[in-house]
């Protein structure tokens, strides 16, 4: 009685196994085969088609590069009609920034000085003091001259 329930027979096994293996070994001849005449035709392909990529890919590249150099020139051309006109904002940003900062800082602004003068010139008037001459220096004396530092000597390294 056959106690195998498939009806497997391990001696068939082996010659199913060798035209198996026969018959991938000719797919393999035949696909080499075939690579042989047709691949040098699809390497050809290949090369022309990549040709004909790399020109689109130039004339697109070129293009782009066109218009930018029209925008820049253009660009350029407007900011020789008035270049302040693109500058007044950034120095306005600018001095508002220097303007807070300094106030932030306590440091007195111009109008805070004017305010200043004026005052100095009504306390100079009300004591009869003399205003300074004008185009006389508001610069503090010059201090004295201090005696010259001795001259380093240039380093050489010990032998």
């Amino acid at each position: 009685m056959n106690n195998n329930p498939f009806n497997f027979d391990p001696s068939q096994l082996n010659d199913k196994m060798k035209e198996s293996a026969q018959q991938i070994w000719l797919a393999g001849l035949g696909a080499f085969a075939k690579n042989q005449e047709e691949g040098k035709k699809v390497f050809e392909k290949l090369v022309d088609d990549g040709l004909s990529l790399q020109k689109k890919t130039q004339e697109a590249l070129h293009e782009k590069v066109s218009q930018a150099s029209e925008k820049i020139n253009e660009m350029a051309s407007t900011l020789k009609q008035d270049p302040s006109a693109h500058w007044a904002p950034l120095e306005d940003l600018f001095h508002n920034r220097v303007a807070k900062a300094n106030e932030k800082l306590g440091v007195p602004d111009a109008q805070a000085f004017e305010a200043l003068i004026l005052r100095v010139q009504a306390l100079e008037k009300a004591l009869g003091a003399a205003p300074p001459p004008t185009g006389a220096s508001t610069k503090p004396p010059a201090k004295a001259a201090s005696k010259p530092r001795p001259t380093q000597k240039a380093f050489s390294p010990s032998k």
